[in-house]
């Protein structure tokens, strides 16, 4: 890092529940993103889908462009506030598909949008009793996207992303020290794995995760975990939440996350010539 980076950011995990009706789901993000930035928040986390979660239909209906309603408003907000936000995930239109990328965006404090991350991996799953098919409505991304703000290389994920640790390594060696993880998380798996999977994430690339999770019941009669959660380096919880409406802030401390990888050098340490890419 720069001479000028600073050593300590103040981020935050913003949990919700959406619902079908977009404009109230609007409505709760604002009013939380503020009270994140009201507790001095300079980063901000969104969840999965906080703008619309619902049926199938509906939801590929409500997709948007990304200068659309939602991310349109979500950049106001940054600029009100002087902040930046990981806005989570929306449904992105893709016109003439009949399906929409499951899409997450880093915005800057001035509004506009530096980093664009459609998620790769699709929800096609039998858990809980339901079966999700997130490929029937969703187009998988094609890139891995590494964002920055103050200096502070952001890795980008979303959701069922979290068991694919290759990601996650890919990141880190394209210099992430934070990896975001807006999710709607089923509260069937995330009782089991929801926290392993985080904190291994975080103690296996020595960085900060910071994960805002969807919470409660949704239109599509599917609940989520919620308990984001906020973790350092070492894997340890920095902020969790419990499943209600809500924000979670800690305070990022990249001195410590510089230490930890002097100390440990898991990464340097890291075999690329037999697995590929540089040492982080």
């Amino acid at each position: 890092m720069s001479a000028t980076t600073p050593d300590t950011l103040r981020v935050a995990a913003v949990q919700l529940t959406a619902t079908g009706d977009k404009a109230a789901n609007i409505a709760t993000a604002s009013r939380l993103v503020e009270r994140a930035a009201e507790a001095g928040a300079q980063l901000v986390v969104l969840p999965e889908k906080w703008n619309l979660i619902d049926v199938e239909r509906r939801q590929v209906a409500g997709a948007e462009p990304l200068n659309g309603p939602s991310l349109s408003t979500a950049r106001d907000w940054t600029r009100a506030h002087r902040i930046a936000l990981v806005a989570g995930s929306i449904s992105e239109s893709v016109p003439g598909s009949g399906r929409a990328y499951n899409t997450s965006v880093l915005i800057q404090p001035d509004g506009n949008v530096t980093a664009v991350y459609r998620k790769l991996h699709l929800f096609d799953v039998e858990v809980g009793g339901h079966t999700y098919r997130e490929s029937d409505g969703a187009l998988p991304g094609a890139d891995v996207v590494v964002g920055e703000y103050l200096s502070h290389r952001i890795g980008m994920t979303v959701c069922y992303d979290l068991r694919f640790p290759e990601l996650f390594r890919a990141l880190t060696v394209a210099g992430a020290q934070i990896l975001t993880v807006p999710a709607a998380f089923t509260a069937t798996t995330g009782k089991a794995h929801w926290e392993p999977l985080l904190r291994a994430r975080a103690i296996e690339n020595q960085a900060f995760v910071i994960a805002a999770g969807q919470t409660g019941t949704h239109a599509t009669g599917t609940d989520s975990h919620g308990h984001s959660m906020i973790i350092d380096p070492w894997g340890a919880i920095l902020a969790e939440a419990t499943d209600e409406e809500t924000v979670i802030v800690a305070d990022l401390d990249f001195a410590g996350l510089r230490q930890i990888r002097q100390d440990l050098p898991v990464l340097a340490h890291r075999r690329a010539d037999i697995f590929g890419g540089a040492s982080a």
